[in-house]
């Protein structure tokens, strides 16, 4: 008798599994190639019938993905889904795991309690004055501490009067657990000092502790550096957990910060370059759209078009195929998802732009995926329209958007830069969603900022920095004082450690956290202003 084929899953049973699975995993994330694509503790999800196929859609701040379930396979700890894209002629595979972190949880928390064994027996060799005490990796979600950091105390004097606060983190964690340490370590600095007034006698905590893994300190070192050193004694460390050896990092030796600037670019020449395929994207959205799409070069050979921060179309020099000539290429969708603009599918972008201008406006729904996506993207849109009227000490007309100029890159790009009025550079981040590290990432902009305009040159009469000479800011002076620091976020987004953090930021770091209303796609507007002393009230 044959064997009847297994059935296909339907639609419904295909939604239905992946949403089981990803109830099941809170933290897990989207793989592609054995490449994590999506971190879902910091992307969203949606997963839906729709026209009898199941559709699943993935977007975070850097990219966003759409694709076809055809097939869904439990492994060990994983789903494995076969997925088609949008005119692609061959299905393609994606794996959803537990986490990002591909340990096992037995093994993960093995590896966490023995490096706090071995922590624990390092501290105790290297400072036998002191006392190694209530060291632990617990979670503690009510003060944001989670289990791959090990904080403690170290404990001197007959009757541990005198303490300081120890936190460290191991070679397996990943490198951005490694680089949130010090974000975590003021935090646990500050808690230790808030409790340590209810013990009898009450304890001083002098200083913190901070530990890395051998090779890894470079990012710490350099945000340590700009913290106010009288509010604390700070010191790094890194551990070579083979050997055992604990060495001291001078945090204040670190150099100038290494920094590159792309030189600026001609932005109205490469828009009216261009002009002809933004015209034949433009016909394509509804004519109540047209209005809010925002042109951004991105290159003297490119152009993208935005609708409220969302890219959903570029324009683009390219090489033509078989020869060397370059031609134009308009391009729609995001990352992964482009599709080259056709005669043949220009029909169907038409209705995929209906529907996002339908979705992508300040009345949409907010379960809407469109609507949700890039939020941070649609505030920074918001500011560059109305930048000088929420903000009348800066100059509008001077506003670079992601401006590729941050280190080699790894910590991203900078969201906003501009000019105050007196000519100071003026850096603004912006968070639409809680961020716990948001001050440190700042101060990161601010350092890399700095240390470009600090590299000054005499052209002329006179000096000038790394921004003027790349043809920044034409026709201004950019003074040459350090830049100030500007966090903007929702109100109620607002992370409730922020203002802890930034409280150990150096005088020398003059930051203003600016809060908006939780309505800002309808009306930008301040809520409330809270400034370092450095700037005043």
């Amino acid at each position: 008798m044959p064997v009847k084929p297994e059935e296909t899953p339907s639609a419904e049973e295909l939604v239905s599994i992946i949403e089981s699975y990803l109830a099941k995993h809170l933290e897990a994330a989207v793989l592609e190639d054995g490449r994590v694509i999506f971190d879902l503790r910091l992307a969203r999800c949606q997963v839906s019938e729709s026209h009898g196929r199941c559709v699943l859609q993935l977007w975070s701040e850097e990219r966003n993905m759409v694709r076809t379930v055809l097939s869904a396979q439990h492994r060990t700890a994983s789903l494995r889904l076969m997925t088609r894209r949008m005119g692609a002629p061959k299905p393609t595979s994606l794996e959803i795991v537990p986490n990002k972190d591909r340990r096992t949880p037995t093994s993960r928390d093995t590896a966490r309690r023995q490096y706090q064994r071995l922590l624990e027996r390092v501290l105790a060799r290297r400072f036998p004055e002191a006392k190694p005490e209530g060291f632990t990796s617990a979670t503690d979600l009510e003060h944001s501490f989670g289990p791959a950091y090990v904080r403690g105390h170290l404990v001197r004097g007959g009757k541990g009067a005198h303490a300081e606060a120890v936190i460290a983190v191991g070679s397996e964690e990943s490198p951005a657990m490694i680089d949130g340490i010090l974000t975590l370590g003021l935090l646990w600095l500050s808690h230790c000092r808030e409790h340590s007034v209810s013990r009898r006698p009450s304890r001083h905590y002098e200083g913190l502790k901070v530990i890395v893994p051998r090779g890894t300190q470079q990012t710490t070192a350099e945000r340590m550096a700009w913290l106010n050193q009288a509010a604390a004694h700070f010191q790094l460390f890194t551990l070579d957990e083979r050997s055992e050896e604990l060495t001291e990092i001078d945090f204040r030796d670190t150099g100038n910060v290494a920094s590159r600037l792309v030189r600026a670019f001609d932005v109205d020449a490469a828009i009216e370059k261009a002009a002809s395929s933004i015209e034949r994207v433009m016909q394509l959205v509804p004519i109540a759209g047209r209005k809010r799409v925002e042109l951004r070069p991105r290159s003297a050979g490119e152009v993208a078009l935005l609708l409220h921060g969302l890219e959903f179309a570029r324009v683009r020099q390219a090489t033509a195929a078989y020869s060397f000539q370059r031609e134009e290429e308009i391009t729609l969708g995001a990352g992964a998802q482009e599709t080259r603009l056709t005669a043949e599918n220009e029909p169907m972008c038409r209705n995929l732009l209906e529907a996002l201008c339908l979705s992508r406006q300040a009345g949409g729904e907010h379960a809407d995926p469109l609507f949700r996506m890039q939020p941070e993207r649609w505030l920074e849109s918001c500011l560059r329209r109305s930048l000088e009227e929420m903000l009348p000490g800066l100059r509008g007309e001077f506003l670079y958007s992601q401006v590729p100029a941050i280190g080699a890159g790894e910590r991203g790009m900078l969201d906003l830069l501009t000019l105050d009025r007196q000519g100071r550079l003026v850096i603004i981040e912006v968070k639409a969603d809680e961020d716990l590290h948001l001050p440190l990432q700042g101060l990161d902009y601010w350092l890399r900022v700095r240390a470009l305009n600090a590299d000054r040159q005499l052209r002329g009469t006179r000096e000038t920095g790394a921004f003027e000479r790349e043809g920044y800011f034409a026709g201004a002076e950019v003074a040459p004082r350090p830049p100030k620091l500007l966090l903007i976020a929702p109100a109620l987004r607002i992370h409730p450690a922020n203002e802890t953090v930034l409280r150990f930021l150096s005088p020398q770091v003059e930051w203003e956290l600016i809060a908006v209303g939780e309505h800002w796609r309808n009306e930008l507007k301040v809520v409330f202003r809270k400034r370092s002393a450095s700037m005043g009230l």
